[in-house]
């Protein structure tokens, strides 16, 4: 016999599970598990995505549980950092923005999260998007 899982569900964590590399995570969770988690673990909103096969957002978290102070340097004080600059991101801020990733990345250098929305800004910078922007990202990747 032969099973399979099939669903949005599943087609879901299967995206999430191969954005984890782009963002640099280990556990990336739907707004629909964190919900769940009852604020039981350190995480945070990390991107409003719309992913393959999907016209509707959905807001991504990074579980960040499994670190510890020489894995993620100032880890609480980064998160509330980024938390700012993802709210000036999507509010069209990109210097602003920009300058809270850095900041995120002063404390931890490798938070390639932080690399990636710096990225972001950059290119915003260059090419604004149309009015109406509401900060989603469109995953075109499996």
């Amino acid at each position: 016999m032969d099973y399979t899982v099939i669903g949005d569900g599943v087609n879901l964590a299967s995206r999430l599970e191969s954005a984890c590399k782009g963002y640099g995570s280990k556990i990336l969770i739907s707004e629909f598990t964190y919900k769940l988690l009852r604020g039981t673990y350190f995480a945070r909103e990390i991107d409003l995505v719309v992913v393959k096969g999907k016209t509707e957002p959905v807001a991504v978290y990074e579980i960040l549980d499994f670190h510890t102070e020489t894995s993620y340097p100032h880890m609480a004080e980064a998160l509330r950092t980024f938390r700012l600059a993802l709210g000036r991101y999507r509010s069209g801020k990109w210097s602003d923005a920009k300058q809270g990733f850095a900041d995120v990345l002063e404390m931890n250098p490798d938070d390639k999260a932080a690399k990636l929305y710096i990225d972001r800004c950059k290119f915003f910078q260059k090419k604004p998007p149309a009015d109406g922007w509401d900060g989603v990202w469109v995953m075109h990747d499996k």
